[in-house]
């Protein structure tokens, strides 16, 4: 039986969770927010390793035989050092600026991202290989972490915020936009109906969950072949969110 580790600075991840439980609905899950040191994106890449490298830790005694590193920023910053560090394997996020601007018909792509994200180098190698025909436009997704963590994810006050961050893309002409955080999801209503419906946003997760699958295969992790497995939730600081949010 598999038992599959996946940790974000908080409840992002859960988007990821949400597609990799739809593929795998029989294995063990063990789940980490690490919400008393949210938002990661204003963290220094020095602290963020160090993090990921405690909850690894503390992940592998638990049993987990495979680690989702279910955050863009965690990603940048630790993903390389955590492969280096532990004998077992790693999947992180990638910015899909790929499929992006291989679908964009007005030639700009849009970037909504975390500025931990849009400043590390996985991105601007991602940028500098996929991006060169195509006019990438970024925007820091300002204050829709706290959003998703506070449970608000509809209502004037998310469209408020998510319209100050989304506009410059729109304006910008991109009719794709990439959504560079697993926070960022849970607001894709919002998103679309500030952008209408001539834009497509890029959720990752889809892409990550298959990863995972084809990352587990080659490394022989058996899967149990259960209708459900069991499923731990912890957060590292308050529990709410997560309890009203984990389904």
């Amino acid at each position: 039986m598999a038992r599959i580790g996946i940790f974000d600075s908080g409840v992002g991840g859960l988007s990821v969770f949400r597609e990799i439980y739809r593929l795998l609905p029989g294995e063990d899950y063990v789940y980490l927010a690490d919400n008393a040191n949210c938002p990661y994106g204003e963290k220094s890449p020095e602290f963020i390793r160090e993090r990921a490298c405690e909850i690894a830790s503390d992940m592998i005694s638990r049993g987990v035989q495979v680690i989702v590193v279910a955050c863009n920023t965690a990603t940048s910053a630790a993903i390389s050092y955590l492969r280096e560090s532990f004998d077992i394997p790693f999947i992180g996020m990638e910015p899909a600026i790929k499929p992006a601007a291989h679908s964009t018909s007005t030639g700009v792509v849009g970037v909504l991202a975390t500025k931990g994200t849009l400043n590390g180098t996985k991105y601007h190698d991602i940028k500098e290989q996929y991006g060169a025909d195509v006019r990438i436009v970024e925007s820091i997704g300002s204050g829709f972490v706290e959003l998703v963590e506070s449970g608000v994810v509809q209502g004037d006050a998310a469209e408020s915020v998510v319209e100050r961050s989304l506009r410059p893309l729109l304006d910008a002409g991109a009719d794709v936009v990439v959504l560079g955080c697993t926070h960022y999801p849970f607001l894709l209503p919002v998103l679309q109906k500030i952008a209408g419906d001539g834009v497509r946003f890029i959720n990752p997760a889809p892409a990550i969950a298959a990863r995972l699958c084809d990352v587990m295969r080659s490394n022989g992790i058996a899967l149990s072949g259960k209708t459900e497995g069991h499923r731990e939730f912890i957060a590292s600081g308050s529990a709410e969110v997560l309890d009203r949010m984990k389904w």
